[in-house]
């Protein structure tokens, strides 16, 4: 690898499986370098980003923040992906390692694809591809039934067919990894933990190795200087969309909705879990008003588990709103999730 160019972790895995915990835990430990972060996300609230931001870690300052939020960088690379880089490394003090955050829908393949472009080629590597594994989702068969089946087809046959596009788009993140990290430990009992892991490393591209971790707490010297240059191993990297010219998520929906403040946060993040069941919701995130509270309450949920706090105080002048990202598969009822939201 040439010394001149600068190397970027892609940061892969499914909805909620905790890739912006794990960056900022990244941003508060690696203060030994200047780091940049081209986060992707779904929707157009940007609470990874505002996650990120909280950090106030000087080695990565806003303006080395980039939020795109079309939702899927694998689709727009030359639209946005490319343009963004250029911004970073006009900066009068270019950044040491760039962090690059996927959608939970992205598909990492095309983007390391984009690495192989000379004008990216020449000044950037990809020195690797971290899937982050929700194990708590993988042990409830959220994505495949079977993994090991899964692996066995894979080494049957070049194509899988699938009907259940969540388990296409975990198994073209896996597959695409230099590095898994199984995440949320803490919600799987011991067998559990070992069942899942076992699965993983039998999904995985032979010798990549499974890292355990809780709430994404991993070294950095574990997942920054893989040194990988995946843009050279694309061959060993399988896609289910490798003979298809264009990509798309027409197989999902997002949903925006701005609601109306709450004066009961543990009720209503409740009624948030009940929707996330009645609707078969993948992922909820955003931020919400509380009445007569001056501080603003992060809100996030992977299916019908959640999570809340409060993240920070209003500031003078911002708009005291409540706004939720809704994801889930085609056919979301708006209306329907809107409507029962809305209730007091």
């Amino acid at each position: 690898m040439s010394a001149a160019k600068i190397p970027a972790t892609i940061v892969t895995g499914f909805l909620g499986a905790g890739k912006t915990t794990l960056i900022r835990h990244v941003l508060e430990s690696a203060r030994d370098r200047r780091l940049a972060l081209v986060i992707n996300e779904f929707g157009d609230v940007g609470v990874d980003g505002e996650i990120l931001r909280a950090c106030g870690v000087e080695s990565c300052p806003d303006e080395n923040i980039v939020e795109l939020a079309n939702g899927c960088l694998c689709c727009t690379v030359a639209d946005d992906f490319a343009p963004a880089i250029e911004a970073l490394l006009a900066h009068e003090r270019r950044p040491d390692h760039i962090i690059i955050e996927t959608s939970g829908l992205a598909l990492p393949k095309p983007l390391v694809k984009a690495f192989d472009w000379p004008a990216i080629r020449s000044r950037l590597t990809v020195d690797g591809v971290i899937a982050v594994i929700d194990g708590k989702a993988v042990a409830e068969g959220r994505f495949a039934d079977d993994l090991d089946a899964v692996a066995q087809k894979r080494a049957e046959t070049e194509t899988i067919d699938h009907d259940n596009p969540l388990e296409e788009v975990f198994e073209d993140q896996l597959a695409c990894a230099d590095l898994v990290i199984l995440n949320k430990t803490d919600l799987l009992d011991e067998a559990e933990e070992a069942l899942v892991a076992a699965q993983l490393s039998q999904g995985a591209r032979g010798g990549v190795k499974v890292v355990r971790a809780r709430e994404g707490r991993v070294d950095p010297r574990v997942l920054l200087g893989l040194a990988a240059a995946a843009e050279n191993d694309l061959a060993n990297r399988p896609s289910h969309h490798d003979a298809e010219p264009d990509h798309d998520h027409d197989d999902f929906d997002s949903i925006v909705l701005s609601l109306p403040a709450t004066d009961d946060p543990a009720a209503f993040v409740a009624k948030l879990a009940d929707v996330a069941r009645a609707h078969d919701v993948l992922r909820m995130k955003g931020f919400v008003e509380v009445a007569g509270k001056p501080m603003r309450l992060l809100v996030q949920g992977v299916g019908a588990r959640f999570q809340h706090h409060f993240d920070r105080a209003w500031k003078p002048g911002e708009e005291r709103a409540s706004r939720l990202v809704v994801i889930g598969e085609k056919g979301l009822d708006r209306d329907a999730i809107a409507a029962k939201l809305a209730q007091p």
